[in-house]
């Protein structure tokens, strides 16, 4: 499959500032320098290495905009949550669309790849997520929020394939989610009580979890397992960042 365009996500949330941008003295994370470049730079460097071409960037803060045009970006509206933008992007790029996170400053263009082609050519949408014990042997002591399931703990890898237009159908879906996270139940019914049954007795995988939502939802819906435990590095912590500069010092790159 090819992938002819990349939506980076690189919104703000409301409120308060970042903390690690103010930390650095810069007006949005997506601009912390990491190995001499902003990490907004390294990840579409990283997507045109992959051979995408297309690039948009969801953002409104001024000077990641400026810098997304600067890289030869498209510049998409920041909705009033993730899945809001990413439904931007979907309505201006269409589908086969790869998603990922300004934050994502250890994407490598092999991980692109190889996520695309292991994705199997039925499937709607795709996610990558990296086994604990990948990431842990990648870099230990690293502490990342994981999904357990029978076939193992998992974390997100933010890196996402929407690969035909029935994706809509999924983010319609996490909108709703994003509507009803202080209302839990809500998001519950929709899981189905035999699948939550079989998550509280330890018989789901989270293959089967995903397969069985996207059949909800009336899609085909696949995991990717990644490669490379460090897949699943972003930069949401002090730690997180000082994680990711010394493993790019360690390749000669800062």
């Amino acid at each position: 499959m090819t992938i002819p365009a990349a939506l980076v996500l690189a919104g703000s949330r409301p409120g308060a500032p970042d903390p690690l941008a103010l930390a650095e003295g810069v007006a949005h994370k997506a601009l912390i320098p990491a190995a001499g470049q902003p990490m907004l730079a390294r990840v579409i460097s990283a997507l045109r290495g992959a051979g995408i071409e297309r690039i948009a960037v969801s953002a409104s803060e001024p000077a990641v905009c400026a810098l997304a045009t600067d890289l030869g970006c498209e510049i998409v509206d920041t909705g009033t949550g993730p899945s809001a933008s990413v439904a931007n992007g979907f309505a201006l790029l269409g589908a086969p669309m790869l998603v990922t996170t300004a934050d994502h400053a250890l994407l490598q263009p092999q991980w692109i790849t190889a996520f695309v082609e292991e994705t199997p050519l039925t499937a709607d949408v795709a996610v990558l997520l990296a086994r604990r014990e990948a990431i842990e042997q990648a870099l230990p002591g690293s502490r990342r929020t994981y999904l357990k399931f029978v076939d193992g703990q998992w974390s997100g890898c933010n890196l996402f394939l929407l690969a035909s237009p029935h994706a809509q159908a999924a983010i319609e879906t996490w909108t709703m989610v994003e509507a009803d996270r202080k209302r839990p139940w809500r998001i519950a019914a929709r899981l189905g009580p035999r699948m939550l049954v079989n998550y509280a007795l330890g018989r789901l995988t989270l293959a089967e979890a995903l397969a069985t939502l996207g059949r909800r939802i009336g899609l085909s819906a696949s995991l990717v397992a990644a490669g490379d435990g460090l897949a699943a590095v972003d930069v949401d912590k002090v730690q997180d960042l000082a994680d990711v500069r010394s493993i790019l010092s360690a390749r000669g790159e800062g």
